[in-house]
């Protein structure tokens, strides 16, 4: 007798738990206008036929059939359908998480060209489920977009983590997105209070409940990963590295990334190296 055994540990990496809050199967008829809106959730919106835009905080992108867009909480966003080629799409809500990207974007743009098929399937599943309604259809909804996200994970030329998703108020994600593309300005917390329209002490109080670190201490961090892509993946000197991450020194920024990475610039420079040696 031949026999194979395999044991799981607990430790997988969908433990968040994801509620699906809406879902909707559309084909643009030119019945509706296309106007940019936002959600307090995430969103999945993946393209079965067709082709058009998408538009993202007033970016356009151009999509057609086996794309699959991820658009995290407070983002702007909406459908431009081509007339020659109307889009037909499935668009998915999700509560209790939200998407981390390697380039900080609240959003991603995924090409499935590959893997089509089997994200299809499990987009045709979960909607089978949604009309049937059959007894314990809701917990196989649950397991269908677990399965579907592990299954994106295995061909994503952007790799992504997943986070608890608590609901950041537009004003905490506006200024969230503003430190992620602005990090190299010269920024402190009174400005980000004027861009918000809030108190600074509710802003740092509020910005730190919902993601877990202050506005100032988010700014540096974003700066050091800024610095970590640079030290990595190019040759520029480290003082050119400091101030294009947005540190006013080079000293600033030898004690900051001493501080959160534990080492300094030059030798995590040199451990990347090596290791593509």
């Amino acid at each position: 007798m031949s026999t194979q055994f395999f044991s799981f540990s607990d430790d997988t990496p969908f433990s968040t738990e994801a509620v699906l809050v809406n879902a909707s199967s559309s084909h643009y008829e030119e019945d509706w206008p296309s106007i940019p809106h936002t959600h307090a959730f995430t969103e999945l919106f993946y393209v079965s036929e067709g082709s058009g835009e998408f538009l993202i905080e007033n970016q356009h992108f151009s999509i057609k059939k086996d794309d699959l867009i991820i658009v995290n909480p407070h983002i702007q966003h909406t459908e431009i359908s081509l007339s020659a080629s109307p889009l037909s799409y499935y668009t998915v809500g999700v509560d209790g998480i939200s998407f981390s990207f390697h380039d900080q974007k609240e959003f991603q743009i995924f090409h499935c060209r590959q893997k089509h098929a089997d994200l299809l399937f499990y987009f045709h599943s979960l909607f089978q489920e949604l009309d049937e309604k059959n007894d314990g259809y809701e917990e196989i909804c649950k397991h269908t977009l677990a399965i579907m996200i592990s299954q994106l994970r295995r061909f994503a030329v952007s790799d992504f983590q997943l986070f608890p998703s608590f609901h950041p108020s537009k004003e905490c994600a506006l200024v969230k997105r503003y430190l992620d593309s602005h990090y190299s300005d010269d920024i402190n917390l009174e400005q980000l209070a004027s861009l918000s329209h809030l108190n600074k002490y509710y802003l740092s109080h509020e910005f730190t409940r919902y993601y877990g670190i202050s506005p100032i201490s988010y700014l540096t961090h974003r700066r050091i990963e800024v610095c970590k892509n640079l030290l990595e993946n190019t040759d520029h000197e480290i003082s050119d590295i400091a101030h294009l991450a947005g540190f006013s020194s080079q000293s600033y920024l030898a004690q900051s990334f001493r501080k959160y990475c534990g080492m300094t610039a030059g030798e995590y420079r040199r451990s990347k190296k090596n290791q593509t040696i």
